[in-house]
């Protein structure tokens, strides 16, 4: 009985060691300078199509939106002020660097009404649709 007591003391006595190991010492995970790539919803209605972005940290003004030949394309470069090695961080999960995203439009899409809108880190990309490409629903009558 007394042998298991001192294992059993020796073992939680690792086990300890271990988790005081790995909660008070930093993981340091290799840091990788690498883009991020923005996620996107997709939305369809009657009147129009609907992109939003998720866009957390950025501004207004370092994000861009072209369109050419029916091609819709979303850039930009998110950065981080704080990206001195001595400023206490030991893990880096925020992806930072440019993305660019592009999307062809279909041929409903009016594109002189297209309008964008940036809030709380959201960008929405609103795409109408043109009046004669709308859905039609149609009556089905029964004689």
């Amino acid at each position: 009985m007394r042998n298991y007591c001192v294992t059993s003391n020796r073992m939680n006595h690792a086990l300890d060691q271990l988790l005081h190991d790995f909660w008070h010492t930093p993981v340091v995970a290799a840091e990788h300078k690498s883009e991020f790539v923005p996620r996107v919803n997709v939305a369809d209605s009657k009147d129009n199509l609907r992109l939003t972005f998720e866009l957390p940290g950025m501004g207004k003004d370092e994000i861009k939106i072209f369109l050419k030949d029916d091609v819709l394309t979303v850039s930009g470069e998110r950065k981080f002020t704080s990206e001195s090695e001595d400023d206490g961080t030991v893990r880096k999960e925020i992806r930072s660097g440019s993305f660019s995203r592009s999307f062809t439009l279909p041929d409903l899409v009016d594109i002189e009404k297209i309008d964008a809108d940036y809030q709380n880190g959201l960008l929405e990309i609103t795409l109408p649709k043109r009046e004669e490409k709308k859905p039609k629903e149609i009556e089905v009558k029964v004689k």
